[in-house]
């Protein structure tokens, strides 16, 4: 409660109030800056991170951890924030993450510059509301600008060389560019693989990216079946087994118990030796049923002990123990085979299929994996990557997700936009044209939201080491000139402005979203007039 009523000693009412210093308010004007500072700060950490020349953060943990990495969504989720309006525009990096996949770095700076251009405008005594329609009507006509400055890109299963460019331009900013014409076709033929093409539609679960610390990124490789990082149960089992037939087990290879607390006992060396016989009966009853069905592999969810270990290898039958429950359906997806809960419903024809099943060691260290490759389901596949270190492996599986989110959305949408800010610039010359043609006040924030659209290119030009003000007046003039929306920034230095000749690509659905999420964001943030920070009650 922060008042109390109660009376004096004569009886006359009064209410006692609590002291306020413990509660702080900003409104108006002084609250609108106050969150736009929060976010012009979170975006500035991400601006040098932009494009193909832009620079790496080391993120530590509480832990210690380190993580090197440039993608948006990474950083703002390991980083711990505090400010709300902060934690908002890191919700916006992930919602475009989770949607699209890729540019979750271009989507904050997108959105910084917005709050950046709304803050003179405010100062100019514009009031809030009428800046977030100047912006909602901008943006509106961006996105019916890209629909017309959108080229449809041609693809067939034949010839994926365009989804192969699409790919490496996202790859292109990542730690891993010195290999993207092997990881951009990896990504590619992953994501064709499991893709149902008749619906437009990819299932991610459906691709496994594992690593292994040590080799080069060169030797990364797609497998088409499932890698399992285990090994076979005992060392002396076959090491490769040809047209494996494999039962998936997810009952134990154990004498049955009874589902409630139970105790045994035993005070004879017959009853012991009687309890050893129905043990070593039941382990080689399951293995004979398994060798029944048909199969010459098992991989089994829990582990067993040394016995029905042993009795196995006496039965010449390699078996996988331990192996996790996503791993178990993906390998079940890509073998065609069923699950099995018990034994007594083993048959052949729940027995997945692969022509090869092997174990393969890497160095000195003793780790092994287990590859099942030509699966009789290609619809399942796995992205093995090696690197020099741990953070290397993990940044390289990062750029492959957003590289393969690229190629996805091709196949939902094949039209495209160009990259190195082409769009952008296209888009802030058709938004300044109409602001010119606009008799309200909104004019101003639609030249407002035309120049943060630069922010981007500009960005881009100083991330890559040019003059950034000189390089976007160029393409911008060169634009207006030629009439030629593809031009954008040079920034590896080829000589040529224009990114078609470049073959840099955006999905235009990726764009598109960048746009619109930014501009929900900053209008939402513009309307926020009153901040109550509530101090903690004392007891």
């Amino acid at each position: 409660m922060s008042a109390v009523y109660t009376t004096d000693e004569y009886g006359r009412p009064f209410i006692i109030v609590r002291e306020q210093d413990k509660k702080s308010r900003k409104s108006g004007i002084e609250a609108a800056k106050s969150h736009i500072m929060a976010a012009k700060t979170v975006a500035g950490i991400v601006r040098t991170s932009l494009g193909p020349r832009g620079l790496d953060k080391i993120l530590i943990s509480p832990d210690g951890d380190i993580t090197i990495t440039n993608d948006g969504a990474t950083i703002f989720g390991q980083m711990a924030v505090e400010n709300q309006i902060a934690k908002l525009l890191v919700e916006l990096s992930k919602s475009q993450d989770d949607e699209i996949g890729d540019g979750t770095t271009g989507i904050v700076v997108l959105a910084g510059a917005l709050l950046e251009q709304a803050e003179e405008l405010l100062d100019r005594g514009i009031h809030p509301i009428r800046i977030a329609d100047g912006f909602e009507r901008a943006c509106r006509l961006a996105v019916d600008h890209l629909d017309k400055v959108s080229d449809v890109i041609a693809w067939t299963k034949d010839d994926i060389s365009n989804l192969v460019k699409c790919a490496k331009t996202s790859l292109g900013s990542k730690i891993v560019n010195k290999h993207h014409d092997q990881f951009a076709n990896i990504a590619v033929n992953a994501v064709l693989s499991v893709a149902d093409l008749d619906r437009s539609d990819v299932d991610f679960e459906l691709i496994k990216v594992d690593g292994k610390v040590g080799g080069t990124l060169d030797d990364t490789t797609l497998v088409n079946g499932v890698v399992v990082d285990k090994d076979f149960s005992h060392p002396q089992m076959v090491k490769e087994i040809k047209d494996a037939k494999i039962a998936i087990l997810t009952c134990p290879f154990e004498p049955p118990k009874p589902k409630t607390k139970h105790k045994l006992d035993i005070t004879t060396v017959e009853e012991f030796k009687a309890l050893q016989d129905y043990e070593r009966e039941k382990f080689e009853d399951m293995v004979l049923k398994v060798k029944e069905s048909g199969a010459n592999i098992v991989a089994c969810q829990w582990g067993f002990d040394d016995e029905a270990n042993h009795l196995l290898l006496q039965h010449k039958l390699p078996a996988i123990r331990w192996v996790g429950g996503p791993e178990l359906e993906l390998m079940a997806i890509a073998t065609n085979g069923r699950i099995v809960p018990r034994f007594e419903d083993l048959a052949e024809s729940k027995l997945g299929s692969a022509g090869l099943v092997r174990e393969v060691s890497f160095g000195t260290t003793n780790e092994n994996m287990i590859f099942i490759e030509d699966c009789a389901n290609s619809k399942a596949v796995t992205v093995f990557v090696r690197g020099g270190n741990k953070m290397i492996v993990d940044e390289a599986k990062r750029s492959l997700h957003d590289a393969m989110c690229v190629v996805r959305n091709l196949i939902t949408d094949k039209r495209v936009v160009y990259g190195g800010g082409a769009a952008e610039i296209s888009c802030s010359i058709a938004i300044s044209n109409e602001a010119d043609k606009t008799s309200t006040i909104e004019q101003y924030a639609m030249r407002a939201f035309a120049q943060a659209l630069d922010a981007v290119p500009l960005a881009l030009a100083e991330n890559s080491g040019l003059e950034p003000i000189e390089s976007l007046s160029e393409v911008k003039s060169s634009q207006v000139e030629e009439n030629n929306p593809c031009l954008g920034i040079d920034c590896m230095n080829r000589g040529s402005n224009d990114m078609k000749e470049q073959f840099v690509f955006d999905p235009l659905i990726s764009k598109r979203q960048q746009f619109l999420l930014a501009t929900q964001l900053v209008k939402m943030i513009l309307k926020i007039d009153d901040v109550i920070i509530q101090g903690k009650s004392e007891e």
